[in-house]
């Protein structure tokens, strides 16, 4: 198989927010779609997995963005897995507009779980081998962001539309929830140019995550969310979105 996955998404209207751009969560969407449609090729997609007892679960998130693009434009968006860390699986992911012109690169960590005790399983116990690339244009690596004293608190429920089907939070929705903390009114006058999603511990239906988070002037916002686990808070996710 061709180590580079290649295929085209058109913007339409469920990709776009209120100002007709790409939303943030689209292109952890497209970053998904693509890695699946790739390992399914691969012969390490959802059903190969799946009979073993088995699912890939993505640990971080980074992304470049050099503009969002609009609706009605077709991306085309390249992606290829890189070699194997001791325990990761990264993955590039690179878009491009009609003339060519780059629009947004990413990253992914990708780490294989067991369906049933939901731990983390090692790639060198996995029995699964892939064959990484470098094509020497790749991000670096996403580092885990620490836990700051945020000002903020606001708490919301994991409901039904937030879940895949692996029975947890999409790592898309933890994009829309961070967006909603914004006003549209700044979404209006800013662009969104990179932005790191860290996943710490699953968010399953009917949990209540209590986000925090800190926008200063500089326009980077920085984000925590934490759940409630008998006498103790579990950190679930964090963020860092940057915008001009």
């Amino acid at each position: 198989m061709e180590p580079i996955y290649q295929t085209n998404f058109e913007i339409t209207e469920r990709d776009v927010d209120c100002f007709g751009r790409l939303l943030p969560s689209r292109i952890l969407s497209f970053a998904q779609e693509v890695a699946g449609m790739h390992s399914t090729e691969l012969t390490v997609g959802y059903d190969v997995l799946v009979r073993q007892r088995m699912f890939w679960a993505v640990t971080r998130h980074k992304v470049q963005v050099t503009r969002l693009p609009r609706l009605g434009e077709t991306v085309h968006v390249e992606t290829w897995p890189m070699p194997p860390t001791r325990v990761a699986f990264p993955r590039s992911m690179v878009a491009y507009d009609g003339a060519g012109r780059e629009v947004f690169r990413s990253i992914s960590l990708w780490v294989l779980m067991d369906l049933d005790t939901r731990n983390m399983i090692l790639p060198g116990k996995s029995g699964i081998s892939l064959v990484g690339t470098l094509r020497g244009n790749e991000l670096t690596v996403p580092l885990g962001l620490p836990a700051k004293l945020l000002k903020n608190a606001r708490s919301r429920q994991v409901c039904f539309t937030d879940l895949d089907r692996n029975g947890h939070m999409n790592n898309c929705r933890y994009l829309d929830w961070i967006c909603d903390l914004i006003p549209s009114g700044y979404h209006k006058d800013h662009e969104i140019r990179e932005f790191t999603v860290c996943y710490l511990s699953e968010a399953r239906e009917g949990q209540q995550l209590e986000l925090r988070w800190d926008f200063p002037e500089t326009g980077c916002l920085y984000m925590d969310a934490h759940r409630q686990d008998e006498d103790q808070q579990t950190r679930v996710f964090s963020a860092r979105l940057l915008f001009v």
